[in-house]
């Protein structure tokens, strides 16, 4: 946990100092620069060389944002935050239906389907507010690439402050939190329990082969990151009878549960070290 410890720390440090020294337009600064995010990036891919990815197949590679590779799914081609590519040779493609017919893959359909992509999202205040919007988006991205390449690995790290920055303080170069509300934890956690751990490769294409869920409170210093139900239960963010169980969204089991995926479904090790 040291590492994503420190990301957290510095994602924390980040958007902090600029709200301080320039209230609500540094905060909307500092979240478009990426800084912040990139943070988390970099645990990813330092999880996945611990695990024993060789990191030339890492893209963008080690403290690096470019290249992303822009892969192409049955809607669209977009840039993917961290990918694990295998030995596989790229092969160019013209794609020839929907919206993107007559655009140029640069890497195949085989190339992309064994490509591991994770993309890594983060929401620190209005988390009620712009839930809609942001959960739809992310089951789009999953059904946008398990459509053309029912096989491919995808993984999703979701992180959200709980309790969340208050942006009317903000707007006062102040650090203050909102108070945490149980619903709004529980729909988190039931929204993406329910998009975890696709099996099967013929259906359920708006689900991931695996969610991490980042539930962070940036109040504390060091940033406290809750990894099991027993936390939550303890800083009242979820009901004490609850019997809802995080751990399969838990950062632990991510990368691992993420890689053996891939190996079932490809009975290959071309991406180990």
């Amino acid at each position: 946990m040291k590492n994503i410890q420190k990301a957290i720390d510095n994602f924390k440090e980040l958007i902090e100092t600029s709200i301080i020294e320039n209230g609500a337009k540094g905060k909307e600064a500092m979240i478009r620069s990426s800084r912040p995010i990139l943070n988390i990036h970099e645990a990813v891919k330092v999880e996945l060389v611990e695990a024993g990815i060789n990191e030339d197949l890492i893209f963008p590679p080690l403290n690096s944002r470019t290249p992303e590779l822009k892969l192409a799914g049955s809607r669209k081609q977009k840039n993917q935050d961290v990918c694990v590519v295998s030995n596989l040779d790229k092969a160019e493609e013209i794609l020839e239906e929907g919206l993107l017919q007559d655009v140029v893959d640069e890497y195949g359909e085989k190339f992309t389907e064994r490509t591991i992509s994770i993309n890594i999202r983060s929401q620190i205040s209005s988390i009620q507010k712009n839930f809609d919007t942001l959960y739809e988006r992310t089951t789009s991205e999953a059904i946008n690439l398990h459509d053309r390449c029912p096989k491919m690995v995808l993984g999703e790290v979701y992180m959200i402050a709980i309790p969340e920055y208050d942006d009317k303080e903000v707007k006062d170069n102040k650090v203050l939190f909102k108070k945490p509300n149980q619903a709004t934890v529980l729909k988190y956690i039931k929204s993406f329990q329910a998009i975890n751990n696709r099996k099967g490769t013929e259906k359920n294409f708006y689900k991931y082969e695996k969610v991490c869920l980042l539930i962070v409170d940036f109040s504390q210093t060091p940033a406290k990151i809750y990894n099991t139900s027993d936390e939550l239960k303890e800083a009242g963010l979820i009901p004490a009878d609850s019997t809802i169980d995080v751990s399969e969204l838990s950062w632990e089991k991510f990368v691992p549960d993420l890689l053996q995926v891939y190996k079932e479904r490809f009975a290959s090790t071309d991406i180990d070290n």
